[in-house]
């Protein structure tokens, strides 16, 4: 059987892989693929602060604690970052739209639910013949 040969590039991908160990861990703990890596090095190249980064790994401890002190700092950037007016007109369309689930749900329920109790008591049948 002959070996396929693989695209230069592909080559040249393996070799930086070699050269950079953390980046098998990194796959292994699920945080990336390989296919999110190659594409990452091959617009960035090989020279992308992104990869000296990499090679500052931090014990899990302090890894943990840094996602919450992250996690958090994402949220406050977030509230800072808001506009009131683009969120209160957000909350009108998913208010509007709840409304609009409700009102299907309701003919699918055949008009069961709140509305069935505000209606005026009338015959119970609709055909109602006076005897002479």
């Amino acid at each position: 059987m002959t070996k396929k040969s693989l695209h230069p590039s592909v080559q040249k991908f393996k070799e930086f892989v070699k050269n950079h160990p953390e980046l098998i861990q990194e796959v292994r703990k699920g945080n990336s693929t390989w296919q999110e890596l190659y594409e990452d090095w091959y617009l960035l190249g090989e020279d992308d602060p992104k990869w000296g980064a990499s090679n500052n790994i931090k014990p899990d401890k302090d890894q943990g604690q840094e996602k919450k002190t992250d996690w958090l700092g994402t949220i406050m950037g977030a509230v800072k970052n808001m506009d009131p007016e683009q969120l209160q007109g957000q909350i009108n369309n998913i208010s509007q739209a709840l409304g609009a689930v409700q009102g299907v749900l309701s003919q699918f329920q055949g008009g069961k639910g709140p509305q069935q109790g505000t209606r005026s008591p009338g015959p119970q049948n609709p055909f109602s013949f006076r005897k002479d």
